[in-house]
């Protein structure tokens, strides 16, 4: 599954479990963001153990989509499907402060920021 926009690729990829998420997701509320929220479940209903999701290289992402990624992680502990890793950069302020925030959805997130 793959979404190409001019701003930003979001891959997931079944054989690594890995979802990638790049670029600078700058949509207006979370309709826009609805493709994603599919990938990103998508990816969870195919329970790999773990999943992985890459935002390393996810420069900028506004208060919609990281309300959309809080779906995702809440949908990760309603479903109890996977283990979930996130990996993130420490280049972008707005993940060091936003990706703690996520392992109060889902205590048993694990957090790879380097």
């Amino acid at each position: 599954m793959e979404i190409h926009h001019a701003d930003y690729h979001v891959t997931y990829d079944p054989t690594t479990a890995t979802v990638t998420c790049q670029g600078s997701f700058r949509l207006q509320g979370n309709a826009e963001y609805t493709p994603i929220l599919e990938v990103l479940t998508a990816a969870v209903d195919a329970k790999p153990a773990p999943l992985m999701l890459d935002i390393r290289a996810l420069q900028f992402l506004n208060s919609s989509g990281i309300n959309t990624l809080a779906k995702f992680v809440l949908y990760v502990r309603k479903h109890n499907a996977s283990q979930l890793v996130m990996q993130g950069n420490s280049h972008y302020p707005w993940q060091q402060k936003s990706l703690k925030n996520f392992q109060r959805l889902l205590p048993g997130l694990h957090l790879e920021i380097a």
